[in-house]
């Protein structure tokens, strides 16, 4: 006798699933561009995340009215999809609780993230998250809000281990540019740039080691921005190569035209996709036992990969073969 039991049920009981989260992030600093980005996020699907960007979009002595518009925004009617989150200042930075109190304050259930760049060690870290915790339940709502950490100091990749053990985290980012800056020049500019980011022997083991954390951990390891703002053919590339060769899952945007062609080739393969539904579908036939495949043997192991290739191509935006799309996502 087979049961329904879904998959997430099936394969994941007792234990945390590994998060489902949107294979582009897109980072907007203005109430201009956060809007727009909102708008495409009704063109596109909600196939990508927003970062309102209270760090560097905040000009100084103006960080509590740049928060203030960040949750207005968030707020708003133009928030369709609720995946809109926001990096606040950096721990170093006075205005970092500032931050904390008015978007938790008054968009605790609403905001998607809350990103901490710049930290230096996983203490600081801490310190952060907690205190994200505790404002979180002073303000009265059910749920931890995620915490994104930017890896882009010589202090967080040394303690990137202990970041990623950390509770409430649910994704490592890369932070290209201020990695490379904080080597004094013994990166070069050129590195910036592919190729020379994902060959320079730094670099590689930089990105490495924070894949490795994060993955370790039950964390999505996201990748930097490209730098080529129009070019669909090298934005692509970029996200491709960060994806195949390195395992990021994630990928930033800073320009609304790197959105598409980042989602696009994060995307499973579609044939995997097709072999994913059905072998999903066989083993939940089978009450989740063992089944053959096209001549291949399968079990738990593999069927919890193929649940990620699935949960991956549908946020972003892929059609699933229809038994699929029914048995494991209706409704």
């Amino acid at each position: 006798m087979t049961t329904a039991t879904h998959p997430r049920l099936a394969l994941f009981a007792g234990e945390k699933a590994f998060p489902a989260l949107s294979a582009c992030e897109h980072f907007a600093g203005s109430e201009k561009l956060i809007g727009k980005a909102m708008d495409l996020q009704v063109e596109y699907g909600p196939v990508f995340d927003i970062t309102c960007d209270c760090e560097d979009g905040a000009a100084a002595g103006q960080e509590q009215e740049h928060a203030a518009m960040v949750v207005r925004m968030i707020n708003s009617d133009r928030n369709r999809f609720d995946k809109a989150g926001v990096r606040i200042h950096d721990p170093a930075h006075p205005a970092w609780r500032l931050d904390v109190d008015i978007v938790i304050g008054q968009a605790a259930s609403r905001v998607a993230y809350i990103t901490i760049p710049k930290a230096t060690n996983h203490e600081q870290v801490r310190e952060v998250i907690d205190y994200i915790h505790r404002k979180t339940r002073e303000a009265g709502v059910g749920r931890v809000v995620p915490v994104h950490v930017l890896i882009e100091t010589h202090g967080a990749l040394r303690d990137v281990f202990h970041i990623a053990a950390l509770s409430g985290i649910e994704v490592l980012d890369f932070g290209l540019m201020d990695f490379v800056s904080g080597h004094h020049g013994a990166i070069p500019a050129a590195a910036m740039r592919s190729p020379g980011q994902f060959e320079h022997a730094l670099l590689a083991r930089a990105k490495a080691d924070m894949v490795a954390a994060a993955l370790a951990n039950g964390i999505v390891p996201a990748h930097n921005v490209c730098l080529n703002l129009k070019d669909a053919d090298v934005i692509a590339g970029d996200a491709t190569r960060a994806r195949n060769e390195f395992g990021f899952l994630r990928m930033w945007s800073i320009y609304p035209a790197q959105i598409l062609p980042i989602v696009n080739a994060m995307r499973p393969d579609f044939t995997e996709v097709e072999d994913a539904a059905g072998i999903l579908i066989a083993a939940q036939d089978a009450d989740w036992g063992p089944i053959q495949y096209k001549g291949e043997l399968h079990d738990r192991a593999t069927y919890r990969y193929f649940w990620g290739v699935l949960e991956k191509a549908r946020i972003t935006g892929m059609v699933l073969p229809a038994e699929a799309e029914q048995r494991f996502f209706a409704g």
